[in-house]
């Protein structure tokens, strides 16, 4: 493993090392990042140590802000389709 359990790839870790990254590319490490995570586990939980631990590296980086953001907007994995759905559609 090259990364840790909050991030198995060092994506995020990576991302702080890269000089002059812009938050578009921060934004889509973050995604490649979240890809990676299990949908059983809390991702605002996860984000919170994420920020623990790389919010004091540099409060002004891109990659803190897109962290940020995903904690505001992190929502539980629910199910969104399936025959259920379809099935609930065709009563209406």
């Amino acid at each position: 493993m090259k990364g840790d359990a909050l991030d198995p790839k060092a994506l995020i870790r990576e991302a702080y090392n890269i000089k002059d990254i812009s938050a578009a590319e921060c934004r889509s490490i973050f995604l490649d990042w979240a890809l990676t995570i299990p949908s059983q586990e809390d991702m605002r939980d996860i984000l919170r140590q994420l920020l623990d631990k790389y919010e004091s590296f540099s409060q002004t980086h891109p990659m803190t802000e897109t962290l940020k953001l995903g904690l505001q907007t992190a929502e539980p994995p629910r199910r969104r389709g399936g025959w259920r759905r379809r099935a609930a559609e065709r009563r209406l």
